[in-house]
C-alpha cells in the first residue's frame, strides 16, 4: 500500500510540481493580482539568502516592502542582502543572524525582535534542512524537528501578538507536496523509532508545519494564516540533500522565481487574503492536504495531543532559558 501511494504521489508531482507543470498553472494566474505596493509594510523570511527564501525577498523589496532576513550565515547573508537592494533599489533590507535549529535562540530573537519593532505584517517561515543523520540539538531535540518544526512553532507563537496589533497580518509557511504521504505521527514527533529516513523524517515535518497551520488559524482569526508547496524546485538546498533526485529531475525542476510565486501571492495580493484562514495552497489555488482515499487524517483528539506537545516543548525551551544563570544571549540584528 505505501508503495502504491508513493507512486501516486510521485506520477501526480511529475504533472504537477515541475516546471511544466507551473507553466500550465500560471496560464490561470491574473497578473493584476500582484499589482500592488507595500511600501510602510514589513515582511520577516526565514532562510532568505538563497532559494525560495531570497526569490521571495526580492519580489518583496520590488514591491517596496521593508524585509527583515533571518539566516544563519553572516557572510551568506550580506552577499544576498547586496544583491537584493540592488535587484529591487530598495535599501529597508535587514539582516537577523539566527540559526532556527537553535530552539532557545530562535525563542529569544522573536523576544527581542517584538520589542524593538512596533509591527509585523508578514512571516514566511521558509527556512528548512533534511539532516539525514538523527542529531540532536542543545536542547535535546533532534535537528530536522528542530529547524522544521519547532523553529517555526516558536518564531510564529512569540510574534503573533505583534502580528495581531498590525495591518493585514499574514503568516505563510513554506511546506512539501511531500507532506501527502505521511500521517501525522503523534507518538513520535522526533522520529526516534525505527529506521532514520530523512527523507520521510522531512515529510512527518511538514505534516507537522500543515497541522500547526490549520489550528493557528482557528485560535487567532485576525490574522491570516497558509501553508503551501512551491513543487520541485531548483535551490541548492534540493540539490545537497537530494542529490540523486536533483540529478534525475534537474530538467524538470522549477526555477526559485516559480517556486516563490505561491508564497509572494500569499504574502502580498488582496485576493489571497480574501481566501479561508489555514488552507494548503499549490499555484495559486487551494488543494487538498490528503490524497484520495488516504490513511493520513487524524483524529481531533490526536490533533490536540500534538498541539499541546508542542506548547510543552516550546515551554521546557524558554525554563531552560530562564534557568541559565547567564541569563538571555544577545540576538544579533545587522
Amino acid at each position: 500500500m505505501s508503495l502504491y501511494r508513493n507512486a501516486i504521489w510521485f506520477l501526480n508531482g511529475i504533472q504537477q510540481y515541475t516546471r511544466s507543470g507551473y507553466e500550465v498553472a500560471s496560464k490561470e494566474f491574473d497578473p493584476r493580482d500582484l499589482d500592488v505596493s507595500v511600501v510602510g509594510r514589513s515582511f520577516m523570511i526565514t532562510g532568505a539568502n538563497s532559494g525560495i527564501g531570497k526569490a521571495t525577498a526580492v519580489a518583496i523589496a520590488k514591491k517596496g516592502g521593508t524585509v527583515h532576513m533571518v539566516c544563519r550565515n553572516k557572510d551568506k547573508a550580506e552577499e544576498a542582502k547586496e544583491d537584493i537592494v540592488t535587484k529591487s533599489g530598495n535599501t529597508e533590507v535587514y539582516i537577523h543572524i539566527v540559526d532556527m535549529s537553535q530552539s532557545r535562540k530562535v525563542w529569544e530573537f522573536a523576544e527581542a525582535f517584538k520589542k524593538q519593532y512596533p509591527s509585523l505584517n508578514g512571516l514566511i517561515n521558509n527556512a528548512g534542512c533534511m539532516v539525514h543523520k538523527r542529531e540532536l540539538n542543545a536542547e535535546g531535540l533532534e535537528k530536522n524537528f528542530a529547524t522544521n518544526t519547532m523553529g517555526v512553532y516558536i518564531l510564529t507563537q512569540t510574534l503573533i501578538p505583534l502580528l495581531q496589533k498590525s495591518r493585514d497580518p499574514r503568516v505563510i509557511t513554506v511546506s512539501s507536496g511531500g507532506m501527502l504521504v505521511q500521517k501525522l505521527e503523534v507518538d513520535d514527533l522526533q522520529s526516534a523509532k525505527g529506521y532514520f529516513d530523512a527523507v520521510m523524517v522531512y515529510a512527518q515535518n511538514k505534516r507537522q508545519q500543515v497541522v500547526l497551520t490549520e489550528q493557528w488559524a482557528k485560535a487567532n482569526p485576525v490574522i491570516h494564516f497558509s501553508v503551501m508547496h512551491p513543487g520541485w524546485v531548483d535551490t541548492p538546498a534540493v540539490s545537497t540533500s537530494m542529490p540523486q533526485f536533483h540529478r534525475m529531475m534537474e530538467d524538470r525542476l522549477r526555477t526559485v522565481e516559480q517556486g516563490a510565486d505561491t508564497v509572494v501571492w500569499l504574502a502580498l495580493s488582496r485576493v489571497a487574503s480574501r481566501t479561508r484562514s489555514g488552507q494548503f495552497f499549490q499555484d495559486r489555488k487551494p488543494v487538498p492536504t490528503h490524497l484520495p482515499l488516504a490513511w493520513t487524517h487524524s483524529s481531533a483528539e490526536e490533533i490536540q495531543r500534538f498541539m499541546t506537545q508542542m506548547e510543552n516543548l516550546s515551554k521546557a525551551v524558554q525554563l531552560q532559558a530562564d534557568a541559565d544563570p547567564a541569563g538571555p544571549c544577545r540576538p544579533q540584528f545587522v
